[in-house]
């Protein structure tokens, strides 16, 4: 009897911990990269920042990814606030055409889309 009330113990404390993993959200950002036609660019270079100055001076980034064959990247384990966005490939660019995300939501999956020119 004591072995299956350890037993039993063992598994719901097994379960409960798999299940507190599972559970565990945290706050995302999905940036899909496309051109002045709307076509998805693969292999852009995609950095985002915090702040105005940190973009500005380009320093500081909290993260830095490149852009898949959907033109997209995947921030993960973000504060819940808006970042400066840079996106880069050959002599394209989003300099010109905004560059900072809306606030993201907490705990949540968050999606922009930049647009690159020349």
């Amino acid at each position: 009897m004591k072995k299956f009330v350890l037993i039993t113990l063992a598994m719901a404390f097994i379960a409960t911990v798999t299940s507190f993993q599972i559970q565990k959200s945290y706050t995302r950002l999905t940036i899909t990269i496309i051109d002045e036609l709307g076509n998805k660019v693969e292999g852009a270079s995609v950095k985002i920042y915090k702040t105005k100055e940190d973009y500005d001076k380009l320093e500081n980034e909290v993260a830095a990814e490149t852009s898949d064959s959907k033109g997209r990247v995947y921030f993960r384990e973000l504060e819940p606030i808006a970042y400066y966005v840079l996106a880069e490939k050959d002599d394209m660019n989003n300099v010109t055409l905004g560059e900072k995300t809306s606030v993201l939501e907490e705990n949540k999956n968050n999606k922009a889309n930049i647009v690159i020119t020349q």
